[in-house]
Order: C-alpha cells, then sequence, then structure tokens
C-alpha cells in the first residue's frame, strides 16, 4: 500500500514531530545512497575479526588442526546477499514471492534430502581470510559508510514547507523551489529487505496534479513513514499562518 497526502513541501530525510502543528516549521528529506544498506558488512565483519583472532590463537598452540571455514563462509555469503538486496528491488508482493520462493527451494531440498548432499560439501570449501582481512576491509568500509551517511549524502536535500518545496545544492549554493499547490506526496510501497536493513528506509515520490505531472522521487529516506506522518502534519498548516 502507499501512503498519500496534498503537499506544501520542501524537505529531505530528517522528520522533526512538534506538539502543535502550527509550530512545524519545515521537514528536512534526505536521500541516502545503496550504501545505507552495508553497514552488516562491516559491524559482522568485526565480530568475525575477533572470532577469527580466537581461532588463530587456538590453532598456533594446536599443531596440525585446521581452520573452520564457517567464519569465512559466512561473511562471504553476507556479503554476496548484500549485494543481492542492494542492486534487485522486490517491493510489496514481490519481497514476499521471493521469501516463498526461498522457503519453497529449501523444503524441495529437504523433501528430497538434498540437504545432506549439500552439507557434505562444506568441509572441502577452504574460505580462509585472516584477522587482518577483516580489520582492515571492516574499517575501511565504516568509515567511507560513515563519509556517505553524514557528508556525500546531504550535499543535496528537500526542503517541506507549507506551499513550497525546495531543492537545496550545498555544492555551488544553487536551490529550486517548487509551488506545492495540488502536488501529491507519496511513500511508494516497501521493500522489504531494505526497509529491515535501512532503518525502515523508503522511497519517496511526489507529483504535480494532472495525468503527465511532473514526478520527484527521492529514494533511499530513512525512517520513511514518520517522514511521511510530519509532512502531513505540516501540509495541514496554512502558508499564512506560519512565520
Amino acid at each position: 500500500m502507499t501512503q498519500q497526502a496534498m503537499i506544501d513541501p520542501t524537505d529531505a530525510g530528517h522528520v522533526e514531530v512538534l506538539p502543535h502543528p502550527a509550530t512545524l516549521q519545515e521537514i528536512t528529506i534526505y536521500s541516502h545512497s545503496t550504501l545505507l544498506y552495508w553497514w552488516p558488512a562491516w559491524a559482522v565483519g568485526f565480530v568475525i575479526a575477533l572470532l577469527n583472532a580466537g581461532q588463530e590463537r587456538f590453532l598456533a598452540t594446536a599443531p596440525g588442526a585446521r581452520p573452520s571455514s564457517a567464519l569465512g563462509l559466512t561473511y562471504l555469503s553476507i556479503l554476496l546477499l548484500l549485494i543481492v538486496f542492494t542492486n534487485v528491488r522486490l517491493r510489496g508482493n514481490n519481497s514476499v514471492v521471493a521469501l516463498l520462493a526461498v522457503a519453497f527451494i529449501s523444503v524441495v531440498l529437504a523433501w528430497f534430502g538434498w540437504w545432506d548432499d549439500v552439507a557434505a560439501l562444506i568441509p572441502y570449501l577452504s574460505v580462509h581470510m585472516n584477522t587482518g582481512f577483516y580489520l582492515v576491509f571492516s574499517t575501511s568500509l565504516l568509515i567511507i559508510w560513515l563519509m556517505m551517511f553524514f557528508v556525500f549524502d546531504r550535499l543535496t536535500y528537500w526542503r517541506v514547507r507549507p506551499g513550497q518545496v525546495t531543492v537545496e545544492h550545498l555544492i555551488g549554493g544553487g536551490a529550486e523551489s517548487f509551488d506545492t499547490n495540488g502536488l501529491h506526496f507519496q511513500k511508494l510501497s516497501s521493500d522489504f529487505f531494505r526497509a529491515a536493513l535501512g532503518f525502515g528506509a523508503g522511497d519517496l515520490r511526489a507529483t504535480a496534479a494532472g495525468n503527465h505531472g511532473a514526478a520527484i522521487e527521492i529514494a533511499n529516506v530513512i525512517f520513511a513513514d514518520r517522514t511521511v506522518h510530519g509532512i502531513e502534519k505540516l501540509i495541514s498548516v496554512r502558508p499564512d499562518r506560519t512565520t
């Protein structure tokens, strides 16, 4: 389902809901890159680095012991899943279909007893990274993630005010303003995986009145539902009542 509101907007990302609509001056909306959803890569990477350090210490005191591939396979699986989920959008019913398809395949493998064959292959797989790799890779990815989230994703943002939507560009100081008379604002149907990994993230769309009205899409807005509710309160205030 989509949530809609008639807009008087100009804003982007961070929603601040005040107790009285008349005091709600504007909402700021930030569009984030798909790197927003990659936090599990560095978070799990640090955890695996800790576990791998323990494994390396154990192997140093146990001659002849072989390192387990479980940590390497787990981390590789997480990276592959993130690549898929951040590049393939499964909105609404599609995300449910994808989950059902995975469940169906799992049941089929179990029904024919093929899970045992799959598990038997794992001991022959050798996937190992040392602790240094996990630490360097996770730290680098964390730094890039923080830079994107707090710096580069905020260079362009939308401000929603009663009667007006403004697109602000920090580099160059440019700005574009749009009248919100007849503007429709909606949150597109959610992608289950992105919403789960992106703190309730979703895509927002503002469409001008008429069948051929221009549309503005704002992708990967965190707390998308709360943003919509904030805009609904904001646009209930008439411009001549604001200061």
